[in-house]
């Protein structure tokens, strides 16, 4: 039997600069699934995303998904893009195996975390304030290089990732610091700075951004006493779920996170296309 990629639309141009093309998944000419691929915003034509690949319950396990994913990376290598990535929910456990045997790494997980109604309190000694216009512009500077950093550090190319930092960072706060429902604040514990952290009030849900123990002071339980901030900012706004993304091979981060009572909702891997 053979497996196929059919279109069932046109290529499409989309007015962002992205690209993308709906197809079935057919064996033998019989549809069996589909899937959507596209382009990514913040990187280009150079990232290509598969967006959505279904199977139809009676022709899974059977290998139709794994030749779905190889016909979409030539696919992408016909649109000249240099990598592709996906995201797979946190409890699709077959469908991160398939990834995983095709070569596709771990870039990142999305988590989040169902709060109480009442704040947490900060351990003795630790308070917070709102950044101020100068604490802000040095954190942002210094954020927006890191950020970049860690792109590049997981295979994203260097002018790609200074560009997906500044787009990122434009988009989401279009007025600094004042934008609406992002909140930034230092931590200091018995008067020494130790710590900075970004939340974003979201329409159901908070979210953090960033959240960093400054280096002098790591290893000393302030991350936690960060995350703890950020639960009391998120139930004080009314939010009764935390999400964030930690990166893949931050193993202080991740249990941290996992200590806090987080749980994985996604995975974003990628896979290098030579």
């Amino acid at each position: 039997m053979t497996t196929t990629l059919r279109p069932t639309e046109p290529l499409q141009r989309h007015a962002d600069g992205t690209r993308s093309r709906r197809y079935q998944v057919c064996v033998n000419s019989r549809p069996v699934g589909s899937m959507h691929l596209g382009t990514s915003l913040a990187f280009g034509d150079a990232m290509a995303q598969i967006r959505d690949l279904r199977i139809e319950e009676p022709d899974r396990r059977r290998g139709r998904g794994t030749v779905a994913v190889l016909a979409a990376e030539e696919v992408a290598r016909s649109w000249g893009c240099r990598q592709i990535e996906t995201s797979v929910p946190g409890d699709a456990s077959p469908a991160l195996r398939l990834f995983d045997a095709l070569g596709y790494v771990h870039r990142s997980r999305g988590m989040e975390k169902p709060l109480g109604e009442v704040p947490p309190e900060l351990p003795a000694g630790s308070l917070a304030h709102p950044m101020n216009e100068a604490e802000y512009e040095a954190w942002l500077a210094y954020e927006s290089e890191a950020y970049a950093r860690v792109w590049i550090e997981r295979g994203v190319a260097e002018a790609e990732a200074y560009a997906k930092s500044r787009h990122d960072h434009e988009t989401l706060l279009p007025r600094g610091r004042d934008t609406e429902n992002m909140l930034f604040s230092v931590l200091e514990h018995e008067g020494a700075r130790v710590g900075t952290l970004w939340v974003s009030l979201q329409d159901d849900k908070a979210y953090v951004f960033d959240v960093e123990a400054d280096g002098a002071h790591r290893g000393r339980g302030h991350g936690r006493t960060l995350m703890l901030l950020a639960e009391r900012q998120a139930i004080d706004a009314g939010r009764r779920v935390l999400g964030l993304n930690v990166f893949a091979g931050n193993t202080p981060a991740e249990r941290l996170y996992e200590s806090l009572g987080y749980e994985t909702t996604r995975y974003s891997l990628y896979k290098d296309l030579p």
